[in-house]
């Protein structure tokens, strides 16, 4: 077939327009606001801002507002229909909100790992153990007046998984004197624990981000099973919830593991801290992530 200059170039024209029409119909869909509940982590760290920047750069009738909260609190001011998605570290909390219906489509887009922190001499001995027999370690040097324990006391992703750990050692140091609960997010609880040059649990991603303002903290366990942090997204069930938005949560759940957000997620902090802050899901092929949530899900 000998087509002109012309005829191509007609041709191409017609194809532009498709296209452009194509793509401002489908933005046309994606507009308002979509409400977003969220750990206090994935915000404080600066990564959630970089990610809406990315996607109202895709869907630029979007405007994206973000509820910091801990996970428990996070999860049922979605429940009550403050958000249309909820981005939550908890499985074990939200299973309890899928079991219920009130969260569908769920992704883990993200993981790191939680850490254990504490003064750098280290009174109750944990370096180099594992998480289990740390918390037991802390407890009985807290009993003989040698250390103290701050816990974040807000049912959050953070609290949930440091209550498992003193569940694990048989332990409850909830009352205890030395045992202290800042009831505040992550921030404000690495601060104080820095103040009283105490143990705390937190994830990495928070602890590098103010590493400079907690001389008095250093990471003394980053490592073991049990410390691993899984972040999920999930679309708020509008069956359940009337009223909620949906079209842009799914949008938004859809990009949260996309190439483009997973390759942002894999380099977010490297150039500062010379590790990233958090781990794409997308380095999960064989499933472990999936299943690890299961666990923790379940307490299997």
């Amino acid at each position: 077939m000998n087509w002109s200059l012309k005829t191509v170039a007609m041709v191409i024209a017609i194809l532009l327009v498709a296209s452009l029409s194509g793509l401002m119909w489908l933005q046309g869909r994606y507009r308002g606001t979509l409400r977003v509940t969220t750990t206090t982590s994935l915000y404080a760290t600066g990564l959630l801002d970089l990610l809406a920047d990315e996607f109202q750069k895709k869907y630029p009738g979007v405007s994206v507002q973000f509820i910091p909260l801990g996970s428990g609190e996070a999860l049922r001011r979605a429940s009550l229909g403050d958000a249309d998605a909820v981005t939550v570290h908890a499985p074990s909390l939200e299973d309890q909100y899928i079991e219920e219906g009130y969260l569908i489509d769920g992704r883990v887009f993200a993981y790191n790992h939680f850490i254990i922190v504490g003064p750098p001499e280290d009174p109750a001995e944990i370096s180099g153990v594992d998480p289990v027999e740390a918390m037991r370690r802390i407890y009985e040097a807290g009993e003989r007046g040698d250390a103290l324990f701050v816990s974040r006391g807000d049912n959050s992703g953070t609290h949930v998984k440091e209550l498992s750990l003193w569940e694990a050692a048989g332990l409850d140091p909830r009352g205890k004197p030395w045992y202290i609960e800042s009831g505040s997010g992550m921030s404000q609880t690495l601060m104080l624990a820095n103040e009283k040059r105490a143990y705390t649990l937190s994830d990495i991603g928070t602890y590098l981000k103010m590493s400079e303002r907690l001389a008095e903290l250093t990471i003394l366990l980053d490592r073991g099973e049990e410390l691993i942090n899984i972040y999920s997204v999930y679309v708020v069930n509008p069956d359940k919830v009337p009223g909620v938005n949906s079209r842009l949560a799914k949008a938004f759940a859809d990009f949260l593991v996309s190439d483009e957000a997973q390759e942002l997620i894999g380099s977010y902090g490297t150039e500062k801290f010379g590790r990233p802050l958090f781990y794409p899901a997308r380095g999960d092929p064989t499933g472990e992530l999936r299943a690890a949530w299961e666990r923790l899900a379940t307490g299997g």
